[in-house]
């Protein structure tokens, strides 16, 4: 949205009060989600009373679950854009009619104009779009439609024009990106592609990770290429949910923890080194005192790096709102804190294995913490929703962007903090600035693809 409105000629702001119309584009997966949506709706309205704004859009997953009730319930919304109507944005802020058609799925491509909302060293890379699987506690595929792939060469496209442009870590997401190309006719589709893209030539050295892979689209041939390129950060992000057969049973996902096991044991065998991350949901409906014993003692045996909790969201749309045995919110407090004082231990003595090491980083800039320190991310790090490093001593200041050699100092339960230990490669300069865009079009987007 925000590509094309700058390749329309609009200028964009972080600041509310000088906007002359405002989006807000929502999540409303759980829970908490809606809530921080239709609050930010909601303060987002007052600016058209005490600022210059006279156009407020709602887009996002949000409309596609209360699409009416948005416009009868807060009168002050000029429009609403769903998941699929993105290319009516312009038309909306411009307060002309929507031009898009909601009915046709939508995903972007190489040709659609961009403005990157993260710093200038690191961007994302949508490979395909909605899914197939029957999860019961999954609203997405009611919003984001059904499973499709970009065309592999968009991808290929776009990656070697971030990286031409300064990019130094590409990570890839999708639903689920371990079935890009099945649709496509690709066999071992992300394999292929993670191979391409660790062969794009550059100046300067990169890492390029994919996140949220389906735990039965492990194979081996994509195992094997991620243990055969530098490029290729050793970091699998597999979100498990559940390890109790009977609660993936009724999460209709399958397995249990002993295959679970068997799965991180052939992941750590095929990649050396490899950092392996989850996440799980707690108070599933039917979800036993038994039950979570056993994905207590199944996180104790996996030894997961990284780990998150969600607590379970009763989602009126979702299969699984209509299951028996609700677990009480006090009882998903106390579980989720249960697991989390347990991964807590984990992660700690994890970290503590890196003491004394000297690892290559990726320097993020100036902590936010002190301003004494900078950041920085290990590969096995992902941006956003991992652990960070601390630097706290270095002879010639960093740079963001750069990559560097730390010597780790001190363990956290989930940080790093250490002192770079090498002297900066003659690299170009990445700016900072408030807006990192690149643009990856001078022309108009394609309706889809």
């Amino acid at each position: 949205m925000m590509g094309q409105l700058t390749a329309r000629g609009h200028e964009l702001t972080h600041s509310p009060e000088d906007a002359d119309a405002i989006v807000v584009n929502t999540c409303s997966f759980i829970d908490p989600a809606k809530q921080e949506s239709v609050d930010t709706i909601l303060e987002m309205a007052e600016f058209k009373k005490t600022g210059k704004a006279r156009r407020l859009i709602v887009a996002g997953c949000l409309v596609e679950r209360y699409r009416d009730d948005i416009r009868k319930t807060i009168p002050d919304v000029d429009a609403v854009l769903g998941t699929n109507e993105l290319d009516s944005i312009v038309s909306l802020c411009e307060g002309a009619e929507m031009n898009s058609n909601p009915l046709e799925p939508y995903l972007y491509h190489d040709l659609t104009p961009r403005v990157l909302a993260t710093p200038r060293h690191y961007a994302y890379i949508k490979i395909n779009e909605g899914c197939d699987h029957p999860c019961t506690f999954c609203v997405i595929p009611q919003f984001r439609g059904s499973f499709r792939s970009r065309r592999f060469e968009s991808v290929i496209i776009e990656a070697q024009r971030l990286f031409q442009q300064g990019v130094r870590e590409i990570n890839l997401i999708g639903q689920d990106t371990t079935a890009y190309g099945d649709d496509l006719g690709i066999q071992d589709g992300l394999a292929a592609l993670l191979e391409r893209l660790a062969q794009i030539k550059t100046d300067h050295e990169k890492w390029i990770r994919f996140l949220y892979c389906y735990p039965n689209r492990i194979t081996r041939k994509l195992l094997d290429t991620i243990a055969a390129h530098d490029e290729l950060v050793k970091y699998i992000d597999m979100p498990l949910q559940h390890a109790s057969a009977a609660v993936l049973k009724r999460m209709k996902r399958g397995a249990s923890g002993d295959i679970f096991l068997k799965t991180l044991d052939k992941i750590r065998r095929a990649i050396p080194g490899v950092a392996i991350r989850t996440s799980m949901i707690v108070g599933f409906p039917g979800e036993t005192d038994k039950d979570f014993d056993e994905l207590c003692q199944f996180v104790e045996a996996a030894q997961f790096d990284r780990l998150g909790v969600f607590s379970y969201s009763d989602e009126e749309t979702s299969e699984s709102f209509h299951l028996d045995g609700k677990v009480d919110a006090r009882t998903i407090y106390n579980r989720k804190r249960r697991l989390m004082a347990l991964q807590r231990k984990i992660s700690h003595r994890m970290n503590r294995r890196c003491l004394g090491q000297e690892l290559p980083v990726l320097i993020e800039g100036p902590s936010p913490e002190s301003e004494l320190l900078w950041q920085a991310r290990l590969s096995t790090q992902a941006p956003d929703i991992d652990g960070v490093c601390y630097v706290g001593d270095f002879d010639v200041e960093p740079r963001p962007g750069q990559f560097r050699k730390m010597r780790i100092t001190k363990a956290h339960d989930y940080d790093l903090v250490g002192d770079l230990v090498d002297a900066p490669a003659d690299e170009p300069v990445i700016q900072v600035n408030p807006f990192p865009i690149i643009s990856t079009s001078a022309g108009h987007p394609r309706q889809h693809q």
